[in-house]
Order: C-alpha cells, then structure tokens, then sequence
C-alpha cells in the first residue's frame, strides 16, 4: 500500500482561471476525474461541495457524514477525505488555493471562515429549502462564469466566492448555538497555532514551545485554545499526531514502531499508549478494522 495521494489543484487539466482555481458540476467532476478521486485521498487546497441531488456517505479525517441535497462539505488542504455517492448525484464544487484568495484582497481572508478551521468539528452543514435554493443560485452563477471568457473573469468569479463565504457562514452561525462572534477575537491567534502545529507537529510537543513561537505567553495560548475549542493546548497538539497516525495506519504499510519514530516517538510503546487514550481503540484494531471495511 503506498501513501495517502496527495491531489494538487493543477492536477485538473481544466484550467478556467489559473492553475489554483477549479469549479465544476459533481456529475462532470466523477466522470472526468473518476480515476484520480475513486480512492481516499487529501488535497493541497480549500474545496466546498454542495450537493442538490442524491445520497450517500462523505468520509472525512476518518468521521463519517450523510449526503443528501442540501449538503454543503468544506475542506482544508490536508484532509483526507472519500465518497461513496448514489448513482444519481447532482450538484457543484470549487476548489482553490490559499493564495488564489488571499492575495485577491487587502483586508479578505480565508481564515475569515470559521468552517475551514480544524476546530470546527463539523465540516458539513444540511441547508433548509430556502438557504439551499440562494446558495444553490449563487454556486451555479459561479460556475457558468467559468465557462465563460469575458471581462474580469477571476475577479467575479471571487466575487462569488466571498458572497458564499459570506452567506454560509451567517447560514451556520444562525444555525448553531457555540458564540462565534465572542470568539472571533482569538481565532487569529488560534489560526496561527494551528498552522504552526501543522508545520511541526512531527518534531514539538510541548505547548510551551509553541507559545514561544508565536511569541505569547503558554497562559494565553491555553486561554485561546480553550475559548475556542474548550480543549488544552496539549489535548490539540496530540489530536493533531493521532489523526496523522491514523492516516498512516490506513494509507501505508508501515508498522506502528515506523510510524511513530515518524511522528518524533523513540518508544513505539509510549506512542501505542498514547494513541488508545486518544483514538479509544489500538493501532492495530483501529487499522483493522478499517481493513475489513474496505473488503466489505
């Protein structure tokens, strides 16, 4: 079994705008791309889905979600993620890169959207009739633009992308109960923790030291990530290991002790010890089982 493939957006040779944007019909998508995306896979960009027609199930970082018209899927780069749809599935996706967005605006950003951050557990939000018939508009204007060549082509299109941002993220945060406008005050902050996790969770483990990174101090830094995800500092960072772990375990043949001298663990031990008080399951169960899902 070799890793887990990493799809990069210039992978679609179906360039509209540039090589970090793509935008296609779900149905369009499978049939052009099927060889590429039929196995779990993980993303160098951001990518929403929207789903008006059709069921299934949508897999993501090992958590799995119902798909049905209405749904909405937001990606991270990084995610693993893999479908198994009905025969009769409609709707559309885009993917782009951070850059395709950040470097559009002066005061926009990507990391405006709470639904993109890994904190944010749920990556799939079910829209009623009338947030899905207004979004649904919205997607649909935004890919006929990309079949289109006419005057500030990539500038509407961003357009359009910041006015689903927008709508969906008022959608969700009438929806749910957790105060996202009390929180916004430290999502930069934990933006930045999380980044720098991401960068070197395979060497840092204290929390301390990523305090000192982000030049604060571990009291903050705790406070932060509290507020935001009402785990510890610490709880994040192993969080961050395990879901690493997990996708080794599943997408590769390396052994546990291989795996963990990978992740920064000499004792294969202490990582397997670690891995059941987080994943509530051993390595080799979990990868198991994972195992006679595919058989089946």
């Amino acid at each position: 079994m070799s890793e887990i493939q990493l799809i990069k957006i210039n992978d679609f040779k179906d360039k509209e705008v540039d090589d970090q944007f793509y935008a296609n019909t779900i149905p369009n998508h499978l049939l052009k791309h099927h060889s590429r995306i039929e196995k779990p896979h993980r993303h160098n960009f951001y990518a929403v889905f929207l789903f008006t027609k059709g069921y299934g199930v949508h897999e993501i970082d090992f958590h799995k979600y119902e798909v049905k018209p209405g749904s909405v899927f937001f990606l991270y780069p990084g995610q693993t993620h893999g479908w198994e749809l009905s025969e009769d599935v409609d709707g559309f996706l885009f993917f782009h890169t951070e850059e395709f967005y950040e470097l559009a605006y002066a005061t926009n950003s990507i990391k405006d959207f709470p639904f993109f951050e890994s904190n944010y557990t749920e990556k799939c939000f079910y829209l009623n009739e009338h947030q899905k018939d207004t979004i649904e508009v919205v997607f649909e204007n935004l890919y006929k633009e990309t079949l289109m060549n006419q005057w500030k082509k990539k500038q509407l299109i961003l357009s359009y992308l910041t006015q689903l941002y927008i709508q969906l993220n008022r959608d969700i945060e009438n929806e749910n109960a957790h105060a996202f406008l009390d929180l916004r005050h430290y999502q930069s902050i934990f933006s930045k923790f999380e980044k720098v996790v991401d960068k070197h969770f395979h060497i840092i483990k204290s929390a301390s030291k990523y305090a000192e990174i982000l030049n604060i101090s571990q009291k903050h830094l705790n406070r932060v990530v509290k507020s935001i995800t009402g785990k510890t500092t610490t709880d994040i960072i192993t969080e961050r290991v395990v879901l690493e772990a997990k996708r080794q375990l599943i997408y590769s043949d390396l052994s546990l002790s291989e795996i963990a001298l990978k992740l920064g663990y000499d004792d294969a031990a202490y990582f397997s010890r670690i891995f059941k008080k987080n994943a509530h399951i051993t390595a080799s169960e979990f990868r198991e089982e994972y195992k006679k899902e595919d058989k089946e």
